[in-house]
């Protein structure tokens, strides 16, 4: 199976948030059978694309933009798409049956194989190409292929899936490059493409949010929310999607589905769309959706690329105009991760969500000033545990959306829950007991900035601890990246077997994070 894929530039322009469904096309290649190695990524795109007679960079900016070329280990989206390709089954969309169809492989390889997913992408791609009519050599057009995009979103009205066949084409336009974990890059390059919209061109866009004017209206299914409330609003919610923006307002149009959120922001640019009215029920958050209003952020919780810039900023400002015309307070009491919902099972928005910077850009409280961080170790801890650094870990947790509760050095149940939970979420045994592991990745999370020496800054400082728990050696946390630093990540670097190189990037902070 294909590692997981990086994706190099994730900071746009801030964007006044204007939303529908963003979705990314690509090329593809042939699949190996499965008794063979893997090909590298860009490869199997470059095979399905000849196989399937389909444009390779559409079916890669597809990928792109349905995945970041992550296949998730398998795991299925919100709305049950797999692999780098999203291949759905749900009720109303069933992608990976068409796929399964079309190249003769089990939905299981489909499911799990990279290149076997890959394929089926392309296999769907050129299924509606020829259900359209295209000649040969209008599949050497990518403006032709703009219906057959549309389609492939899975949206339920033409608005939304005009705008996911418009970002993908935004992709061509602006080309790709994309990083693999140990090595290899899948590009496009930039060039213009004129899509020939067909029935889509037609399509009123200008459809706005009544509650907040910067956001486009897609209304969710009327089967997936309650109309009206129990009770008055006074918190907002902040969520995941675990899934493409795209995918996400599809899921929600879906009946079948049984969930919604008010509001839903893409990753590349902040666009937002609402989908459930303000003063309605939106099933989000179980105990909390009486009060609260949710907002959907695409991306997985395990990958910090999808937390742009353009999305915190156009997130921010929405709750920002949500807190103003509720009165609801700026703190993190009222301003709260889906994980720490009472009564939730969810782990959104996770440890790579940046919660000072968020309250930040809303102009709100993060919270009480945080307690000692730094140590020169980083004991053990267990339920029982009192003092300093069960404060820091307290901390920790609930900066990173936990929910430990107060910051008292008591480490008691709900402490031990949220280790649980943060565990869980890394890939580390959930004990519920603290170790030189989990001190690491908890130190560790969140951005993960290139650093090298010469770096400065509270990324510093975090990996300055994050080093100290992993090698069992103090290391100064002065912000500086100085010889002291260097040497340490060179270190830790030589220990885990990474490039010793002294510069801390994807692989380094990849391997902190989960706390190897």
């Amino acid at each position: 199976m294909f590692k997981r894929f990086v994706p190099p530039g994730r900071r746009g322009t801030a964007a006044a948030a204007v939303a529908a469904v963003a979705a990314l096309l690509a090329t593809a290649q042939p699949v190996a059978a499965a008794d063979t190695p893997a090909a590298p990524l860009s490869d199997a795109f470059g095979d399905a694309a000849r196989e399937y007679d389909v444009p390779r960079d559409l079916l890669v900016a597809v990928g792109y933009g349905e995945t970041r070329l992550d296949d998730h280990d398998g795991l299925p989206s919100q709305a049950r798409g797999y692999g780098v390709m999203h291949l759905v089954s749900n009720p109303t969309h069933q992608t990976l049956a068409l796929a399964a169809e079309e190249t003769g492989l089990p939905a299981a390889e489909l499911r799990q194989d990279t290149a076997a997913n890959i394929r089926g992408g392309a296999a769907v791609l050129r299924a509606y190409a020829d259900e359209l009519g295209l000649s040969a050599a209008e599949r050497d057009d990518l403006g032709a292929w703009y219906e057959a995009v549309a389609r492939y979103s899975g949206a339920r009205d033409d608005a939304a899936a005009r705008l996911y066949a418009d970002a993908v084409y935004d992709l061509l336009e602006r080309g790709i490059h994309a990083s693999a974990d140990g090595g290899g890059t899948v590009t496009v390059a930039p060039r213009p493409v004129d899509p020939d919209r067909g029935r889509y061109a037609s399509v009123d866009l200008g459809v706005f949010s009544e509650d907040y004017p910067a956001a486009r209206w897609v209304p969710a299914s009327s089967a997936n929310y309650q109309t009206g409330r129990s009770q008055e609003i006074s918190a907002v919610v902040i969520h995941v999607t675990q899934g493409s923006y795209a995918g996400t307002i599809s899921w929600f149009q879906n009946p079948e589905s049984q969930v919604s959120a008010h509001y839903v922001i893409r990753s590349s640019d902040g666009e937002v769309t609402q989908m459930v009215r303000d003063q309605d029920t939106a099933w989000h958050a179980r105990s909390g959706n009486a009060y609260s209003i949710g907002i959907e952020h695409e991306g997985w919780v395990d990958d910090p690329a999808w937390f742009t810039d353009s999305l915190y900023r156009s997130s921010a400002a929405l709750t920002r105009h949500l807190t103003e015309r509720y009165g609801i307070p700026r703190d993190r009491e009222h301003i709260l991760g889906h994980v720490e919902v009472p009564g939730n099972d969810h782990t959104d928005p996770g440890p790579n969500w940046d919660w000072d910077y968020y309250m930040q850009l809303v102009g709100g409280d993060a919270g009480d000033p945080a307690p000692p961080l730094d140590f020169d170790a980083y004991p053990d801890l267990a339920s029982g545990a009192t003092g300093p650094e069960v404060e820091a870990l307290q901390y920790l947790l609930n900066q990173h959306g936990y929910g430990a509760g107060e910051v008292d050095g008591d480490f008691g149940p709900r402490t031990e829950e949220a280790v649980r939970a943060f565990q869980a979420v890394v890939g580390l045994s959930p004990s519920g007991q603290v170790d030189q592991r989990t001190w690491t990745a908890l130190l560790a999370a969140g951005a993960t900035p290139l650093l090298s020496e010469g770096s400065t800054g509270e990324a510093v400082s975090r990996l300055q601890r994050a080093l100290t728990a992993a090698l069992g050696e103090p290391v100064s946390v002065d912000g500086i990246f100085g010889p002291e630093t260097d040497a340490a990540v060179r270190a830790y670097q030589d220990s885990r077997g990474l490039d010793v190189d002294g510069a801390v990037g994807p692989e380094t902070w990849g391997a902190l994070q989960s706390g190897s």
